[in-house]
């Protein structure tokens, strides 16, 4: 059984005992709890139920484990025969959750 969850405006596939690489939550310390009711879809194997847009009472129950930093990226920018050149890095932080329940 899968759900498919609305976490920070992104749809991820939750099953239970899995862990999700989600973006960065901020106000949360580790270990802490956290329960999401926008759930759009509950999968089973021999059926399935849609939201319009959420699937009432339902909800996913998870744990936060910490987080991490992803891959460095690197944009480059030229201008050529004017001697413009930029370059500037970024690099995202995702949080690390454990799905404890799915609650149908």
């Amino acid at each position: 059984m899968y759900a498919l969850v609305e976490i920070l405006g992104k749809q991820y596939k939750a099953v239970e005992g899995q862990t999700v690489r989600v973006d960065y939550i901020s106000q949360k310390e580790e270990g802490s709890s956290l329960e999401y009711e926008t759930v759009l879809a509950i999968v089973d194997e021999d059926n399935a139920k849609f939201g319009t847009p959420y699937v009432a009472d339902a909800k996913v129950k998870a744990t936060l484990q910490g987080s991490l930093k992803g891959d460095k990226i690197r944009v480059y920018k030229k201008k050529r025969r004017k001697g413009y050149t930029r370059t500037q890095g970024h690099r995202q932080k995702y949080s690390l959750i454990s799905i404890d329940q799915i609650i149908a």
